[in-house]
């Protein structure tokens, strides 16, 4: 039986240190940064961790807000779309090839993520 993605990405370690990094690229990010205007970032950090954790089959419940819930509001008010969603896809991406994630764990990742754009696009 193959371990679970968050184990085989190198567990809850690996999974902090990919949320500080791609946070860092988001808020660089001048397609993305406004989303984030006034949003306490180490409480978002937290919640990016508990949901990826859960998200990847780790051992925590994500007890957060669905993901139509949660982003609802950056579609009807500041127009969250899918070069958005392409965009933070990418930073995710760049972040696990920079943190030197394995080809196929990445690629497992991004099917995840991806599985997520109409929930998140409120679609």
């Amino acid at each position: 039986m193959t371990a679970p993605l968050f184990d085989r990405l190198g567990g809850m370690e690996a999974v902090m240190a990919a949320v500080d990094i791609f946070y860092d690229k988001l808020l660089a990010d001048p397609l993305v940064a406004d989303f984030f205007n006034g949003v306490d970032m180490e409480k978002q950090a937290k919640k990016q961790v508990a949901f990826m954790t859960w998200a990847f089959n780790g051992p925590q419940e994500y007890r957060g807000r669905d993901l139509r819930t949660a982003h609802r509001h950056l579609v009807q008010r500041q127009g969250l779309g899918d070069a958005h969603f392409d965009a933070v896809a990418g930073h995710l991406q760049a972040t696990l090839e920079e943190l030197g994630v394995a080809p196929e764990l990445i690629a497992e990742v991004m099917a995840v993520v991806g599985g997520t754009r109409n929930e998140v696009l409120d679609r």
